[in-house]
């Protein structure tokens, strides 16, 4: 099985694999989706319908539906009105003469704990549109891409503070008492490593401090970095916790999707070594 969109990817399945089962990909609106997809795959009904026409005369086999709402989906109607869409594209492959049973929706499923979406919000809508427009004697089978919600939360990330650097009032340019003294730190991983999350899915990290500060320590405001030359580098800025030093660690959890996975050797720094922890109980 695979995917298709236009009419230059039929083509090149006609070509080489001819007897592929195909999924046609419709858009979707991602407008409000964290990580926007829609702009690059997906075809509209119009296209759609004009697709399936040229499959059919090319011989090729269509059996289903995809779509992707985009990561980090915010609006609970944008899944319903996908299903729904996918219910057209449906009734359009059975005019043309297609049997279609396979309905992939995608992803876009929040992972964040802190997230305006919950998990059960979702399923809230999906399983009553899915009930409404693929009913369990349609025949259809349903498959989705929950990829970040099952890994995101199995990895946390632990950063060692590698250098630190005092930034002085005058040099913040802030009139708030407590930046007077102000630190900057730089831990060894960063956004060519495994936080390229920060760039190319717009992920907000949040450090974890391994110890608890005192209840009369003064907090600082600091920026943290990585460990690479690029001023880009940049991973948190305007976090309060206590002063810490070289040497000490942080933590960020939720690190398991799309972090190591796309992480580069930019400047020479290797990828950040992966370790299988039980806790003793489970042990």
């Amino acid at each position: 099985m695979m995917t298709f969109d236009s009419e230059v990817e039929l083509m090149k399945v006609a070509r080489a694999h001819p007897k592929a089962k195909l999924v046609l990909r419709v858009d979707t609106d991602d407008s409000k989706a964290v990580c926007h997809l829609s702009v690059k795959f997906g075809a509209t009904l119009k296209t759609s319908r004009l697709l399936l026409e040229r499959a059919k005369e090319l011989d090729i086999d269509v059996i289903g539906v995809s779509f992707h709402v985009g990561g980090g989906c915010t609006d609970l109607e944008t899944f319903v009105q996908a299903i729904s869409d996918a219910h057209c594209v449906f009734d359009m492959g059975a005019e043309v003469g297609f049997d279609m049973y396979l309905l992939d929706t995608g992803g876009g499923f929040p992972v964040s704990e802190d997230v305006k979406l919950k998990f059960e919000e979702i399923t809230s809508v999906i399983n009553p549109a899915l009930d409404k427009y693929f009913p369990s004697d349609s025949g259809v089978r349903m498959i989705a891409e929950p990829g970040r919600y099952y890994v995101a939360s199995a990895f946390m990330l632990a950063v060692n503070i590698i250098a630190k650097k005092l930034v002085l009032k005058e040099q913040t340019g802030s009139d708030d008492e407590s930046s007077e003294q102000t630190f900057m730190y730089y831990v060894n991983d960063g956004v060519y490593g495994s936080f390229n999350c920060i760039l190319y899915n717009n992920a907000h990290v949040k450090p974890l401090m391994q110890k608890r500060p005192k209840p009369d320590e003064k907090y600082y405001s600091p920026s943290i970095w990585g460990q690479t030359c690029d001023g880009l580098d940049c991973k948190v800025e305007h976090c309060n916790f206590p002063k810490m030093h070289v040497g000490d660690w942080m933590l960020f959890e939720n690190m398991g999707a799309y972090t190591v996975a796309a992480a580069s050797t930019c400047n020479g720094f290797q990828r950040s070594t992966i370790y299988y922890v039980m806790s003793g109980p489970t042990w």
